[in-house]
């Protein structure tokens, strides 16, 4: 008994394929707020307050709406929101000295992160099923008891 215990725990466990890693980084709250938030320090000083009005609100509020139990919409605007950022990011040149600075590394880990949430939550969103999240939703109950 005791060998079959140490013989499963021994076992490692099952690995995920990247579509899983995938569909995990896209379904997640986590990424387009961590976005914000670069976007936030990077022009929240100089202030630049188009890139600040333009981007950062509806980064969290996919962020709200996938906690709020809307995986496949929040997917959906995080990925739209955050290729846009990545793209447009992309125009403005730096040169050599700008990019090897902090601010450049802060520019580059926001560029490679909205590329990486706008593929993710492309997927989630092209995989997604909106009938099976408002199922999930009502099963889970979350915001109180609905009368039927």
């Amino acid at each position: 008994m005791a060998s079959t215990e140490a013989a499963a725990a021994a076992e490692p466990p099952p690995t995920k394929s990247l579509m899983a890693h995938l569909h995990d980084w896209g379904s997640s709250s986590l990424p387009p707020s961590l976005l914000a938030t670069l976007i936030t320090a990077l022009h929240a000083r100089p202030l630049r307050p188009l890139p600040l009005a333009l981007f950062t609100p509806p980064l969290l509020f996919s962020s709200y709406l996938n906690l709020a139990g809307y995986p496949t919409g929040a997917a959906g605007l995080a990925a739209a929101w955050s290729g846009l950022y990545a793209v447009l990011a992309l125009r403005r040149r730096q040169p050599l000295r700008g990019r090897l600075s902090i601010r450049g590394a802060v520019r580059g880990a926001a560029v490679g992160l909205g590329a990486a949430n706008c593929v993710a939550g492309g997927w989630v969103y092209s995989r997604g099923d909106f009938r099976r999240d408002e199922e999930a939703r009502v099963e889970r109950n979350r915001w109180g008891s609905k009368e039927e």
